[in-house]
């Protein structure tokens, strides 16, 4: 608290010598990542709160966080005792950032101008706070101002790690034929050329990997590319040798990470394709040419898996079926009492660590028992670890980056007897992702579309959930990889064959527990038949379904037989089955018996 207090009095010395009313720090870096480098947790080092989502603004005489529902728990936590006052995002009463530093400012003789940093603030963001601040109280805006250079003392320093090759063995497709494809899709769009700046984009494209975000097999960098030149922005420390020969191969220029507002100023073509959701507004004000704004073709090529990547989803889901099965026999025949939140994860990130290809987590382990369950992306730590009991609910959501494939899985976990309510909501979550999982739907549909079938049984009781039903997930790179989604907002990224995504639903009651089950799915297509058993033909047009990717069973103790569907017991056989086919033959004999009796059907 005496950090934070301190951080703020240094923050308002600078406002007040800037003639700054308030400073808005947003979540992220200068790529608009969801999970940045040590570098740029600038919203974390002022507040003190340390969720992947958040935006701090602080004014001469008060200081609040937004964030959503995945934390609200968690930052009432990391917020008491400091000014921060806590805003819930999307309930009724919460302020916008722009209606709150109006009511905190207006009428109190302060200057009008907010600041924000223009490197970490998307071009988005920053149109929508002009708009928003001028409607609310003819504020304005100014983005040229970064105070953390002056106030944080020992900053970590941008990361300096070394760039991998990522082998076309596990790619699928070549950086040149990428190329291809993105100079197809820039004509398609009447540009030259584009400023990719999401490190995920950049990584796929020109099939590398680094270390530099924590989880994230991700390098800081920029790609600029042109109707005839490629060029990366990167600090050249990173570059090995055999990078540097690649790149070399390929024609792709190098220039220094800092030069890239320059390479912008110098970009010599008619025009220029900038996301502005992706490109920060320092940049995106750089440019000299004729912008085209809309997405980033990008986004969407690498959400559809080819074949290499789909096989290397499999093998990858293969290996964490065999850790989870191992993690979870280990579990159920433990004195679960001499272990602890901390524990548990560290015992499963060695099973994974087992496995051919594993390189790290694909994020920090959700492991929240009894109460802590409820705390949707609750992360124990030292401070908050606890025992065990053998009785209650553990939630565990976990993954791992393989060189071939990522992985995203959760299951709760009975550690004795669990109350009769318990067992009901479990089972209603249950029933909500089987739903997603049984669902056919047409092509090109949107996630939101699918959200209603995870809730309905469980909105009939009055229950529901704010985050996600569903995301996508990266081919060794990012856990969380859109624009597609399966959830309440609307979100009109279509829904096609190749992509992956997630099924999560869940339950969080607090100060009780929570539940949430989830597989990661892969779209393919579905060919419907009719009464008589032929197939339809395709008159409305292709259609989906999904298949489990994920190989771990569903615990079954849990579970209200009667409050499950004959389609949904089905399903939960069926996929049992598939699991122990899959996974036996890769098991000793023991772990292949506690798999075969973890999988019998729901009804012997």
């Amino acid at each position: 608290m005496n950090t934070i207090e301190q951080r703020l009095n240094d923050l308002r010395e600078v406002m007040e010598r800037e003639h700054l009313a308030a400073f808005i720090f947003p979540s992220s870096d200068p790529h608009q990542s969801e999970y940045v480098a040590d570098h740029w947790k600038g919203r974390e080092f002022i507040s003190g709160f340390n969720g992947s989502a958040g935006t701090a603004v602080v004014t001469m005489t008060s200081a609040a966080l937004w964030t959503d529902s995945r934390y609200f728990l968690a930052a009432e936590e990391q917020l008491s005792g400091t000014e921060f006052q806590l805003m819930r995002l999307k309930m009724p009463g919460t302020p916008t950032i722009a209606e709150w530093i109006s009511s905190e400012c207006s009428g109190q003789g302060t200057s009008t101008e907010i600041g924000i940093d223009g490197m970490v603030c998307s071009t988005s963001m920053a149109r929508e706070l002009i708009s928003d601040l001028r409607r609310q109280g003819g504020f304005t805006l100014r983005t040229n101002l970064d105070p953390l250079s002056l106030i944080w003392k020992n900053r970590p320093v941008i990361p300096q790690q070394p760039v991998e090759l990522f082998p076309i063995e596990y790619a699928g497709e070549s950086y040149t034929s990428k190329l291809q494809r993105i100079r197809q899709a820039l004509r398609d769009q009447h540009a030259d050329g584009m400023l990719m700046a999401a490190l995920d984009d950049i990584a796929w494209t020109l099939n590398l990997r680094g270390t530099d975000v924590h989880c994230n097999p991700v390098f800081v960098s920029y790609l600029l590319i042109s109707s005839k030149d490629v060029t990366l922005y990167i600090n050249n420390v990173k570059l090995t040798p055999a990078v540097t020969a690649y790149l070399r191969e390929n024609d792709i220029r190098v220039d220094a990470y800092e030069n890239v507002t320059r390479g912008l100023k110098d970009y010599f073509e008619y025009n220029i394709l900038l996301d502005p959701d992706e490109v920060n507004y320092t940049l995106y004000k750089a440019v000299s040419r004729e912008v085209v704004e809309t997405e980033s073709p990008v986004k969407r090529m690498k959400t559809v898996k080819n074949a290499t990547e789909i096989a290397g989803f499999k093998s990858a889901m293969l290996k964490d079926g065999i850790a989870m099965v191992r993690f979870l026999k280990w579990l159920d025949e433990t004195d679960v009492t001499k272990e602890t939140e901390l524990s548990i994860d560290r015992k499963l990130t060695a099973l994974r660590a087992e496995q051919p290809l594993y390189r790290d987590i694909s994020f920090d382990t959700i492991a929240g028992y009894g109460e802590h369950g409820a705390i949707i992306h609750y992360e124990p730590t030292e401070e908050t670890d606890i025992p065990l009991k053998a009785e209650g609910m553990l939630l565990l959501d976990s993954g791992a980056q393989y060189l071939n494939g990522t992985t995203d899985i959760t299951r709760t976990i009975p550690l004795g007897p669990i109350s009769d309510y318990m067992k009901h909501v479990y089972t209603l979550v249950l029933k909500g992702h089987i739903q997603i999982e049984l669902a056919k739907f047409p092509s090109g549909i949107s996630g939101t579309q699918l959200d209603v079938l995870a809730k309905r049984a469980m909105w009939r009781e009055g229950l529901h959930y704010l985050h996600g039903t569903g995301h996508g997930v990266g081919t060794y790179l990012n856990v969380h990889e859109g624009p597609h989604q399966i959830r309440m907002e609307w979100k009109p990224a279509p829904l096609v064959a190749g992509m992956t995504v997630t099924d999560e639903p869940g339950i969080y009651l607090p100060g009780r527990f929570g539940v949430r089950i989830e597989n990661t799915l892969l779209i393919k297509p579905y060919t419907p038949e009719d009464p008589l058993g032929e197939a339809v033909v395709g008159e409305f047009g292709p259609f989906l379904q999904f298949e489990s990717l994920t190989l771990c069973p569903i615990d079954k103790r849990p579970i209200i037989v009667s409050m499950m569907t004959s389609e949904e017991i089905q399903w939960l056989d069926d996929y049992h089955q598939m699991v122990c086919e899959l996974l036996t033959p890769q098991l000793s004999t023991d772990e292949a018996e506690w798999l075969r009796q973890a999988c019998t059907p729901l009804i012997p």
